[in-house]
């Protein structure tokens, strides 16, 4: 199946994020046998009932220094990011999921209003350098990838689990490969989530969701910034 980014859709589609993912929840829902998605549905309600996105870094608490390497295999450091002002700050969980591209297509389109708020995006994700160059090259987006090696990063917030076995399996078969997408054996993956992190790295806004199908709405992240 292959996920069209919103540059090749109509003005008509230019939605709300929400309507879009959920689009691609009902492709999913319609395509993908019903024990696959009892098994994704099981593994979310695991991770709920663990409690990692309110367990997660949460607002007025101090961000961790970030220094990660970009698509361009260029060092990146959240300080050097926030002298220039606020940073928006995505983790995603790579290209092969149709979620991350939807919210990232959708976060690079409200670039320059970002950038016009004072603001600068980044996104990380587990994915190795040349992974996190091919997403930035097929969606065409505009702001830096940091490849988050071992998740170590996303760690520090709270947001990393390991994917059971039995969903493992199915990402097999589906040939999603996480540990040559992410350069390791780890099969560790962080929930979705999205912060706001303002000159001295407080978190002023956090977004996280064990659901992978959920991402915030853009506008409610402009919303933040203004």
């Amino acid at each position: 199946m292959k996920w069209r980014s919103l540059e090749e859709k109509t003005a008509a589609d230019a939605r709300p994020l929400g309507e879009i993912l959920a689009d691609r929840r009902e492709l999913i829902a319609k395509y993908v046998p019903a024990e696959t998605l009892t098994v994704h549905a099981r593994v979310i309600a695991e991770l709920r009932a663990r409690k990692l996105a309110p367990n997660s870094l949460a607002s007025g608490a101090t961000a961790p220094e970030i220094a990660l390497p970009d698509h361009q295999g260029q060092p990146v450091s959240s300080a050097e990011l926030l002298r220039k002002g606020p940073l928006v700050l995505c983790f995603l969980r790579g290209r092969w999921d149709p979620f991350c591209c939807g919210q990232m297509e959708a976060m690079n389109h409200i670039l320059p209003e970002i950038e016009q708020a004072g603001a600068t995006l980044a996104a990380v994700s587990p994915q190795t350098v040349k992974q996190s160059f091919f997403m930035a090259d097929q969606h065409r987006l505009r702001f830096p990838l940091l490849s988050d090696t071992g998740n170590q990063v996303a760690r520090q917030f709270g947001l990393v689990y390991r994917v059971p076995d039995e969903q493992q399996a199915i990402y097999r078969r589906a040939f999603i490969n996480l540990p040559f997408t992410n350069g390791d054996e780890s099969w560790e993956l962080p929930i979705p989530a999205t912060y706001i992190l303002d000159r001295n790295s407080v978190v002023h806004f956090r977004w996280a969701n064990e659901d992978y199908t959920e991402r915030p709405e853009p506008s409610e992240i402009l919303e933040r910034l203004r």
